[in-house]
């Protein structure tokens, strides 16, 4: 089983309740945020594996976090899965510019969700034993 945090950060309640459940279903822990500064805080604080991130959040442009996140070197190298209820075809590049690892559009099936985190995590050991050599 997995043991690694996922940081939902989502405004809406039964996003991330929903989320959270399919997540911890494959044995992952979660934490959440709710808006722009609720999500870099909680970066800092659980030092999540991966982060989940809206790009509705109140208080900030989710794209603003991202690069915020990004911009940072201590959370910088933490994987960035953009969850969104917007048209994938301008946010989902311009996400992707910004340093996200991946773009999936709301609603997220279950294995959409698992196999996209897993990947991301994946990727971040890839980079950590690269980084590590």
């Amino acid at each position: 089983m997995a043991h690694e945090t996922i940081l939902i950060a989502d405004d809406s309640a039964d996003t991330r309740l929903l989320l959270s459940l399919r997540l911890k279903a494959h044995g992952y822990e979660t934490v959440y945020a709710a808006d722009a500064l609720e999500t870099i805080m909680m970066a800092h604080q659980a030092k999540p594996d991966v982060i989940l991130l809206d790009l509705g959040l109140p208080g900030s442009s989710g794209f603003l976090v991202l690069e915020r996140l990004k911009g940072t070197s201590a959370l910088a190298s933490i994987p960035v899965v953009i969850v969104s209820a917007e048209e994938p075809k301008v946010a989902q590049a311009r996400a992707l510019t910004a340093g996200a690892v991946a773009f999936l559009q709301k609603p997220v099936a279950q294995q959409t969700l698992v196999r996209t985190v897993e990947e991301a995590l994946a990727q971040s050991r890839g980079l950590a034993t690269k980084d590590a050599s």
